[in-house]
Parts: C-alpha cells; structure tokens; sequence
C-alpha cells in the first residue's frame, strides 16, 4: 500500500508543475488557486457524504485546521506561483527538494522526531542529483538578485509546505482522516484567498481557454483531491520525513513530460542526476541494507 501511495503521489504531482504554468497568465494566481481549492473541497465534501463519513472535526482540531490552511493550501501555492514568474522552473524545483530535509529538521524542533539518518542520507543525496539535472537552467543566474529573491519565495513556499506536512501528522495522530482535515483546510484556504483577492481588487474570472480549464480540471481533481490525500495518507504511514522524499522525484517526472511537450533535451549530467536521485531513494528508505546485506544466520 505504501509503494502505491508513493508511486500515484510522484506520477499526479509531477505532471501539476506544467499544468501550474499552463494557469499563469491571464487569471491572478490567488484567483486560480483559490478556484482550484474551492473546487477540490466540494469534491471532497461530497466524496465524505458518498462514504457516509463525518464531516464535522472535533474542536481540539480547528487550530491545526486553520494553519494548516494557511501553510499548505494558501501560502505555499502563493509563494510558488510568484516564484515560477521570475525564476525558471527547475530552480524553484531543487529549491522544493529540500523538503524531506526540511521536514526533517522541524520535525526534530518542534514534535521531538529523532533525526532519521536514512531519510536526511538520502535527501541530501537526491538534492544533489537534482542539481544535477538542472544545473543548466542554473547557469547564468548566479549574480541576478531577482533569482535569489524567487528562491527566497520558493524555500519560504517549501517551508511552508513542511510545516503543512507536520500539521497532518498531528491531526492523523488524532484520528482524522486526510479527506477530512484536506476538505476543510482547503475551505479555509480558499477563503482566504478569496478574501484577499477581494480586498486586492483582483478581479475573479476565469479563463475559457480549453487549456486553461483543463489544467484547473487536473490540479483540482488529480493534484489536490487524489494527489494530497494519497499523500498525506503516506505522511500518516511512514513519517513526514520519508514522505516528503517524493518531492526529490517530481522534477523526473517533470522531466518526461517537458521532453513531450517542450522538447526537453536529455544529456549525460542528465542522466548522472537521476541516477543520483535513484540512489537517493534507495537510502532514505534503507534498501540498500535489505537488499544488499543478508541476515545473519541463526546460530
């Protein structure tokens, strides 16, 4: 179950970061984020009622509720979306790949989790391959202070995203559900969003360009309702920590997809990366000692 869970969470996501390019543009990004939100709860909502589940969390959990909100379905995309207008889109990816790390460190400062070796081995090992695979997008960019401002925003978003990761541990440690604690923080998220849309004087339309709905369409139902709980049931699983290892493995699946679409051209730093990133899996889950060492035999 949590190979499966792993898998479905690194093939949705890691086709959402073009669908993301493909809403900038016309619509305000607050606008479009709050659409994809407010989209993704009412199918959640429905989907509860379908299962017969209980809607309605218990008050000991609105606190993480509302944060949860805030950092995962609000200023996480916030940060993202005015990161991919400034800065290429690999950069904001090897910035999003600190996660695990991340998750990580504030995992240790603020819930007492030991540090995991394997998990913080194996991210290190995987942002490395990760550089790997974009350290073309990266040349050039050193010396421009526009670009550190967008990866300031990007590590502020990934931050932001750990600290969602965290506040779903908690909760799942309550007995709530991901499809619960997702619909109504993405509620509140969107309220949110609306609410400074509002106040902002941007105006909430919404483009009716085939390409446009069909990226909000995939985002809101693949990203947001399949892709977040398959995600955060793996969070509740096996740790924040190796969890958030997915988010190494998005910018591969990337990858493919622009190679389709954008005639993305492989080389051999390519090619050293993703096997980096491989390889990076393999420790963070502590395969290579099941694989490669045997059990001693019984004596």
């Amino acid at each position: 179950m949590n190979l499966f869970l792993y898998a479905l969470t690194v093939l949705i996501w890691g086709t959402t970061w073009i669908a993301i390019e493909w809403q900038l543009g016309v619509v305000p990004a607050p606008v479009s984020i709050a659409w994809r939100f407010g989209i993704a709860a009412l199918l959640m909502f429905a989907l509860l009622s379908v299962m017969r589940r209980p809607l309605w969390p218990p008050r000991a959990a609105w606190r993480y509720l509302v944060a949860q909100g805030l950092a995962l379905f609000c200023l996480n995309f916030l940060c993202f979306y005015y990161a991919e207008n400034i800065v290429p889109s690999g950069l904001v990816a090897v910035v999003f790949s600190t996660a695990p790390l991340l998750n990580a460190i504030n995992g240790r400062l603020f819930m007492g989790r030991p540090l995991q070796g394997t998990a913080v081995g194996g991210a290190v090992l995987g942002l490395i391959g990760i550089v790997c695979l974009f350290l073309q997008q990266m040349a050039g960019h050193i010396g421009d202070q526009t670009v550190w401002l967008g990866l300031a925003v990007a590590f502020l978003g990934t931050q932001c995203f750990s600290v969602g990761n965290l506040l779903s541990s908690r909760m799942q440690s309550m007995g709530l559900h991901p499809l619960v604690t997702n619909g109504w923080a993405m509620l509140i998220g969107t309220v949110v969003l609306l609410a400074g849309s509002a106040l902002a004087g941007l105006p909430f339309r919404i483009e009716m360009d085939a390409r446009y709905l069909g990226a909000l369409a995939w985002l809101a139902v693949a990203g947001s309702v399949v892709g977040f709980t398959a995600y955060l049931m793996l969070v509740g699983r096996i740790g924040p920590e190796r969890a958030a290892y997915c988010t190494v493995l998005f910018p591969i699946v990337a990858l493919a997809v622009s190679t389709v679409f954008e005639g993305y051209r492989w080389s051999w730093l390519t090619v050293v990366g993703l096997l980096l990133v491989l390889c990076g899996n393999l420790v963070a889950f502590d395969l290579t000692r099941r694989v490669f060492v045997r059990r001693a035999p019984a004596a």
